[in-house]
């Protein structure tokens, strides 16, 4: 009965009668037929409809997302591999503060992947690195032609731009969530940011120079006194200087004794009468 292979009989509907198979299927595929022509028709006026608005958006540049959340270290990976292998030109990245070995061997596994197909490498670390047997080895591991590495005593956040086409950087303190930027206008002035920074850095294979400051005062507490006149707490002073916060306390300490300084409150003063913000270069 479901399949129509038997109909009542008219003369007495107790009875069943037998329908033979392919009028029983031409019965049920009727219908189906006539749906499947109705959606034809439908598709064919779709596409006639279409037709004058399909030459405009083929002018215009593909769309892409300008701005993309990666949630989660493993997301965040996957999409910088994606970016690695897709680089043809160059990578600028810059890296604040320390890294630890396994960010290094990371760096170091996407650095050789690109560098053995040609790619340039820039990369911007802070003066401080300059003390780090990790990074230093790092440099040495990487260094060829078609990478660069100098040192800053102040960087801002992190910050990888590929081929000056797609460049992320982190939307949380704990780098856990991070910003894929497809814009051009955004990768172009960040890319613009980073060349700013370069040409004010130091290469690597070069010492830092500093003016010479009374007292044996180093460069880096000159760094450090400046920060403090400006209100900064040691543990953003630590962080913007690329240092943990015991290094900074005690260089804060060894600047409070070649200025005589008692507490906090006479360093700054002691700080500003010396004179040694003077000589930054």
């Amino acid at each position: 009965m479901e399949f129509a292979l038997l109909h009542p009989d008219p003369d007495d509907p107790s009875w069943l009668r037998p329908v033979t198979p392919s009028a029983a299927l031409a019965q049920r595929l009727h219908p189906i037929e006539r749906e499947i022509q109705q959606r034809r028709h439908f598709a064919v006026e779709l596409t006639e409809s279409f037709e004058p608005f399909m030459s405009i958006s083929a002018q215009d540049p593909p769309i892409t997302h300008a701005i993309t959340v990666l949630e989660g270290v493993s997301r965040i990976n996957a999409a910088l591999d994606r970016a690695t292998a897709e680089c043809q030109i160059e990578v600028l990245t810059v890296q604040p503060g320390s890294r630890s070995e396994s960010a290094l061997s990371e760096g170091l596994e996407r650095g050789r992947a690109v560098v053995d197909r040609g790619v340039r490498i820039r990369t911007l670390y802070q003066h401080t690195v300059r003390h780090s047997q990790g990074t230093l080895a790092y440099a040495d591991r990487m260094a060829e032609d078609k990478v660069e590495i100098r040192t800053l005593e102040e960087l801002i956040e992190r910050l990888i731009i590929f081929d000056r086409t797609v460049a992320y950087i982190p939307a949380r303190s704990d780098r856990q969530v991070a910003l894929e930027l497809r814009h051009p206008g955004l990768v172009d002035y960040l890319a613009q940011v980073f060349e700013q920074l370069w040409q004010r850095a130091t290469p690597l294979t070069q010492q830092v120079t500093y003016e010479r400051t009374p007292d044996g005062i180093t460069g880096v507490q000159r760094s450090i006194a400046r920060l403090l006149v400006e209100g900064y707490v040691d543990e953003a002073i630590a962080r913007r200087l690329g240092m943990n916060v015991r290094t900074c306390r005690a260089h804060i300490a060894k600047l409070a004794t070649a200025l005589g300084s008692g507490s906090r409150a006479q360093l700054g003063y002691l700080i500003a009468l010396s004179g040694i913000l003077k000589q930054e270069i």
